[in-house]
Order: structure tokens, then sequence, then C-alpha cells
């Protein structure tokens, strides 16, 4: 595959990528207004085309920017692998992605679902794959890595208002992925594992970002056993967790947190039905 990037992508703006220019702001403390200067993230709109035809625009941050793309389109089943992409050029200046596959007769989905995304992201594949995983963790090891996370989320402490996420196995991190929309901090982090070579089975997903049901179908296509958040997952990721097999961890922060599915991949869970007793006796 062949990967083209603009200068501006290339070289980027600035050594913080996804951080816009300056803004000036006023600012209300202590009962006092001070005119100042602040950082907030970049946004842009970036359209895909495939084989010269548009597939869709998807709002995003403006950092890697091909893993985000070929993360996208692997995730969607429209590609199995690098192998299938001939070429991709990558132009900021043009906000688009120009990708040719080696099948030139592609066909391009027709059926689109909006998502629950910042943005209103769109996926073309709205049914999962099951997951079948040993892995266990325990608790004290989750929320070890979701301290690790909070520390390498570099652009959401400069500028605020990113999700991050991090694919790791049980120890460490190993990739990291910041953007403005939590569902492309995944795709960015399937891409980068593709170019790089690196399996995502039997890894642990963690993000900043609600676990909404395209969330948890990413993880799948991951073969994720186990997805992470600070936050609450929706009602129908929950339903999708049971059915795929993943274990989803909700209100991971400090030394808490709430698995909502298949709790024993985080060791012995006790029936405590069993072991109450009568507050009558």
């Amino acid at each position: 595959m062949t990967v083209e990037l603009s200068k501006q992508e290339e070289i980027g703006v600035s050594e913080m990528k996804g951080v816009a220019r300056e803004v000036v702001c006023h600012r209300f403390s202590e009962e006092e207004w001070v005119r100042t200067s602040v950082h907030v993230p970049s946004e842009m709109e970036l359209t895909i085309y495939i084989n010269q035809q548009e597939l869709v625009t998807i709002l995003c941050t403006p950092s890697k920017l091909n893993f985000l793309v070929l993360g996208f389109l692997y995730g969607e089943g429209i590609i199995s692998g690098p192998d299938n992409v001939m070429m991709m050029r990558m132009c900021q200046e043009e906000s688009l992605a120009d990708v040719r596959l080696s099948n030139s007769e592609y066909k391009l989905p027709t059926q689109r679902t909006l998502t629950s995304g910042c943005g209103g992201g769109a996926v073309f594949k709205t049914h999962g794959q099951r997951v079948d995983s040993n892995l266990i963790v325990t608790p004290g090891e989750v929320l070890s890595l979701m301290k690790q996370l909070q520390e390498q989320m570099d652009l959401y402490r400069f500028s605020g208002g990113v999700h991050s996420s991090a694919l790791s196995d049980i120890e460490k991190l190993l990739v990291v992925s910041e953007d403005i929309g939590r569902h492309n901090t995944l795709d960015k982090i399937q891409g980068e594992c593709l170019m790089r070579g690196l399996s995502t089975k039997d890894r642990l997903l963690l993000t900043t970002g609600r676990i909404s049901s395209e969330m948890l179908l990413k993880a799948a296509k991951m073969q994720v056993p186990v997805i992470v958040s600070r936050h609450s997952p929706t009602g129908k990721a929950v339903s999708l967790a049971n059915e795929l097999g993943i274990t989803l961890v909700g209100h991971a922060r400090g030394s808490r947190l709430i698995v909502y599915s298949h709790p024993k991949r985080l060791g012995p869970q006790q029936d405590q039905s069993s072991d109450q007793t009568n507050p009558r006796e």
C-alpha cells in the first residue's frame, strides 16, 4: 500500500498536532474577569473517497488521519487488511482521503447508520462477531491501566475537549489515540495496529468516552474481550456485550469500577443471592 501525505499532514502544524491556534477568551475567577488566550482542539471534516466515489464525511481531529481512514474501512468491512489498499492519498488542505482499492470494481455500501458519536458519525455495519477469549484480568490491573491512560492524555491536558483511548495488554498501553470523536479514537487504534502488524486479539480497550453500541461493535471487530470506560455504557451496548461475549466495564476511576457483562474475566464472582440472610431473623 502506498500512502501519500500532504506537506501539512507530514510535518504537522506544530509539535502538538490536533491543537488549533490560541484563541482569545475572557476567564472569570474569584470575582474578576481576565482577558487571556487558551488552546482548543482542532476540528476538520474529512471526506473519504473510495475509487473516486464519495463514501462518507467524518468530523475528526487532524492527527493520525491515515490510521483513522484505514481503521474505519477495516471496521466497516470495506477492506480486510492493508493489502486491499493500492494507494491512499491524504490531503488535509482539501479535507479528503483518496483511497484506491486493489478491487477496482468495488461497490460502495448503500445503507448507512448515524451513530451517537461526537459530530454524528456513520457506520455501514451494524452486526458484530462473537469474541471468545480466556483472558483474565484483575480489577487492580484494569484500574492501573486506566491511570496509565490518564497520564498519557497529552492533547487533552493541553487543550481539553477530546476523548482518549488505548489498546493494552495486562501490563502496559500499546497504542494511544485522541480525537474529538470517541469512535474515531478506536478507528485510529485499529488503523495503527494494522499498519504496525500488531494484533488486537485478547487485548483490552480503554476509553474516556461513553460506550455505545457502535463502540462495542468496533471492539468486537478487534476481537477485544474487555472494554473499559470512565463513564456509563448505554443499554444497547450492555445487551450487545452480553450477546457477543465481551466484558464491559464502566465508571472505572480511582479504586472503583462496575462490570456490566461477563464478570468472570475479572475474577470469580460470588453468587450473593445464596448468601443473603433473612433480614427478619
